[in-house]
């Protein structure tokens, strides 16, 4: 099976995915099975694991990626500043409702009634009536008393917590930054590493994000960052926030603990469609398959979960403990394939935004509007294909936002390039085409196509080149139709 072929074959839906590695899809063989899953994007969560761990991951996804022959992207999530129980009695503590617990410094406690957490100024920064959640939303607190040493808080929802699991202040303004010592050197190795994204948790400002890009920068590195909305002030500074990032990932863990639940549907509109406005790429995350961590198929709400994310316009949706801790990885990829497929197939056939494009300086305009026609005159004349051949990947996102149907393949010199392009909604990365636009390429894909009876005579493909103009590198749009044996334009 030729590269042309394997590349579209394993990927016949538009809308990418995401996958996180853990125990459960270690080792390249596994991993290779997700890629031929459908699986564009593996995801490295630095919150667990050693930087050897991490290390290993990072090369069995390239040696996976070789293996496909496709490329696969890999997205190093930094832990961000999330707030941990230290350890408790036994491991756990069953906090029941009406009872009043302390918080206390220290990295652990023995005393019944106590608590204790991984950030040291806690204490110091709550104030009374102040909401604590622990155990990801499952058990609430209310702060009543705050004294210098102490913050006793009335249990208002029962339930068992864990040592080590999550605590969130929803409303609370917090000095921790949004990148502590540990995050700051996993980013710098990520840039090192060559990895194609970096998630910048608990995103507050568009500050936080130019102080991660400047670590990478003074790596020259080309790593891009995902900023992942998960707190309100996120979604207050959501314009800036989107503005000054590559893409965003709506983390809807900690965001539905962090703001109303009965917020976040409405909420996760509103950022996607932020993001298309700003043509950058926007994954949908947490809890999407949930239940199949256990089970091989997943209860109804979730495969219409996975469906309204995908109308709601994601460019991909990302896979958690599904696939990181769960015992059925690669059907957990197949059936969020599967779902993306059949939403697709009844999706309106639109660009995702209409009107005047807000580049914000990344692209040119004669360049979106080339990819715009393109994607209409592929519609037209029912083309087959088409082809944009992009240095940086920047004109294969433009093409991506305007969600043509007709298969669009990314070509490009630049394997980062062609990474990158694994998470932009609709475009195929093809390695090993030649990456210019010229009868050499055509040449290329033709003889691939028609061996293995993807192309036949009378198929078009629509190829997006530049006549050399300085104002745009893609400024011209050219329909080639296939004639017996030979090519014509």
């Amino acid at each position: 099976m030729n590269v042309l072929e394997e590349s579209i074959r394993r990927r016949p839906s538009h809308t990418k995915i995401v996958a996180t590695i853990g125990p459960a899809c270690e080792g390249v063989d596994r991993l290779g099975e997700l890629i031929a899953a459908g699986v564009d994007v593996f995801r490295i969560n630095t919150a667990h694991g050693s930087r050897q761990e991490h290390e290993r991951h990072l090369a069995d996804v390239r040696e996976a990626s070789h293996r496909a022959g496709a490329p696969v992207a890999v997205l190093v999530d930094l832990a961000g500043p999330k707030i941990r129980l230290g350890e408790l009695p036994d491991g756990a503590v069953h906090l029941v409702a009406g009872q009043r617990v302390r918080f206390v410094p220290g990295d652990a406690t023995s005393t019944p009634g106590e608590l204790v957490t991984s950030y040291t100024p806690l204490v110091g920064e709550l104030r009374p009536g102040d909401r604590v959640v622990l155990a990801d939303g499952l058990v609430a607190l209310v702060v009543e008393v705050v004294a210098a040493s102490s913050a006793t808080c009335r249990i208002v929802q029962s339930g068992v917590v864990r040592s080590r699991q999550g605590v969130n202040l929803p409303g609370v303004k917090l000095s921790v930054p949004s990148m502590n010592e540990r995050d700051c050197d996993n980013a710098a190795w990520a840039a090192g590493a060559g990895v194609d994204f970096v998630g910048l948790s608990f995103v507050r400002t568009a500050a936080d994000i130019e102080q991660l890009k400047a670590i990478l920068a003074r790596h020259g590195s080309e790593t891009q960052v995902v900023a992942k909305i998960e707190k309100p002030e996120a979604v207050e500074n959501l314009d800036s926030i989107v503005a000054a990032t590559d893409a965003i990932m709506v983390a809807r863990g900690d965001l539905g603990v962090e703001i109303d639940i009965a917020e976040v549907p409405m909420v996760q509109k509103r950022i996607i469609r932020a993001c298309h406005a700003a043509s950058k790429p926007v994954i949908v995350a947490t809890q999407m398959l949930d239940s199949m961590q256990h089970s091989r198929l997943p209860t109804r709400a979730e495969a219409t979960d996975v469906a309204n994310a995908i109308l709601d316009g994601a460019d991909a949706c990302m896979l958690s403990g599904e696939t990181a801790i769960g015992e059925f990885p690669r059907e957990a990829v197949e059936t969020m394939h599967r779902i993306a497929l059949a939403t697709e197939s009844a999706a309106p056939n639109r660009p995702s935004v209409e009107g005047p494009i807000a580049t914000g300086g990344q692209l040119n305009p004669i360049t979106e509007a080339t990819m715009l026609a393109a994607g209409q005159i592929a519609g037209r004349i029912g083309a087959k294909l088409i082809v944009v051949v992009s240095a940086s990947g920047r004109s294969a996102l433009s093409i991506s936002r305007h969600r043509h149907r007709v298969p669009v393949l990314g070509i490009s010199p630049s394997d980062a390039s062609l990474r990158r392009m694994c998470l932009y909604w609709g475009v195929v990365p093809i390695a090993g085409a030649p990456a210019e636009t010229s009868g050499k390429l055509l040449g290329w894909l033709v003889e691939r196509g028609r061996d293995t009876g993807f192309l036949a005579p009378g198929d078009r493909i629509v190829l997006v080149t530049g006549t050399g103009a300085a104002a745009s590198r893609h400024n011209a749009v050219v329909v080639h139709e296939i004639e017996g044996g030979q090519v014509k334009s």
